[in-house]
């Protein structure tokens, strides 16, 4: 049910490392105005919906199914929410779970971990987030990874993710990098439109006045012009947890810019980090998305294990989860990384995947 893509010998080191081990999860919240752009994200039917993803998304995750949510989940052109998935999992192994504010338009109504950040103006305007409040994020970041590894001795962390419109944040904090992620990264839309993202982020680099440089030599600059808040406390998370355990990044394309943002974060303030400790996990629609290149691109960011589940939708019951098969969503909020954890920790296999998720998709419609 799990199948390592790059760096073989790593990835599957990891895995055999952690087997039998029930891992906390953490999901970093925060939110970019480059969300709001028409037409840039499919995690919400329209840019009003797309507000409001994140604190639904939160809402589901902490409490499941209810019968009057104060954000529902938005509607999708087609498909689910991803957090059906990850709660489906987080439900059923009782795995303890830290939801934290990187920085959200307003707060979220379950209990979240406040960072003091800021939401990110749009990264099309070079000027996304203060420097200030990116260093905070980073310090904050470094904390809370050291305590989220003391929870679980010997074990391992998942850090998840939600930002709508991140993978376009995460194309340009890659290429402001100096990687060639133009073209290979995934997006929810099942036809990634990589064209648009592409303007976009030309645009925040001509603002930036970075466009034309090889490499951003700040990485903490880089991410205040073009990036999001929740990459900086992911990659803080990351390095200080990686140095007493392990640590699953669950998500595509935006755990892959994080990873890349700790290569150059480490490098640039010469902190300690454990590489070794540390692996991308998503799911098989991301993986082999036909639209992008994620095993080009964690190949470009280099020396990192891409593994994800091999779950399948195909024959789901449920339109909403077939969908995925068709390359609607993909992955969202830590889904890939949950199903890793269940089959790690129960080895749950593709029967009792569907059968835990399709369960909860039920309680869900009927409500």
């Amino acid at each position: 049910m799990i199948r390592v893509y790059t760096q073989l010998e790593q990835g599957t080191q990891w895995l055999q490392r952690y087997r039998g081990i029930k891992p906390v999860f953490a999901c970093v919240l925060g939110f970019t105005d480059t969300g709001l752009i028409p037409g840039i994200s499919a995690a919400g039917a329209t840019s009003r919906d797309r507000q409001y993803t994140c604190l639904a998304d939160a809402e589901f995750l902490y409490n499941g199914v209810t019968s009057h949510p104060q954000y529902p989940l938005p509607p999708l052109h087609a498909g689910a929410s991803p957090v059906l998935i990850s709660r489906a999992v987080v439900e059923a192994l009782s795995i303890p779970l830290y939801l934290f504010n990187a920085g959200l338009p307003q707060p979220p109504v379950v209990p979240t971990i406040d960072l003091g950040g800021t939401s990110a103006k749009c990264l099309s305007q070079g000027c996304a987030l203060e420097l200030k409040t990116v260093q905070h994020l980073l310090e904050q970041g470094l904390i809370w990874g050291e305590k989220l590894a003391k929870i679980t001795p010997q074990g391992y962390v998942i850090i998840g993710e939600c930002v709508v419109g991140g993978t376009t944040t995460a194309l340009a904090v890659l290429t402001g990098l100096g990687i060639a992620a133009a073209g290979k990264v995934n997006s929810s839309h099942p036809v990634c439109n990589h064209a648009q993202k592409w303007e976009i982020v030309q645009a925040g680099l001509k603002q930036a006045k970075l466009l034309g440089k090889d490499i951003f030599s700040d990485p903490l600059q880089l991410v205040a012009a073009i990036g999001d808040p929740m990459q900086i406390v992911v990659a803080g998370m990351a390095i200080s947890a990686s140095r007493s355990g392990g640590v699953l990044l669950a998500g595509g394309t935006q755990m892959l810019a994080v990873y890349a943002l700790i290569k150059a974060i480490v490098k640039a303030f010469d902190l300690a980090w454990q590489p070794t400790q540390v692996v991308v996990g998503t799911t098989r629609w991301v993986a082999e998305d036909p639209t992008g290149n994620t095993v080009k691109l964690a190949t470009e960011v280099a020396n990192v294990p891409l593994i994800a589940t091999q779950l399948s939708f195909a024959l789901s019951k449920y339109e909403q989860l077939q969908a995925y098969e068709r390359g609607f969503v993909k992955e969202g909020m830590g889904a890939g990384g949950a199903c890793i954890a269940a089959n790690l920790t129960q080895s749950w296999q593709q029967v009792e995947m569907l059968q835990a998720i399709e369960s909860l998709v039920g309680k869900y419609l009927a409500s």
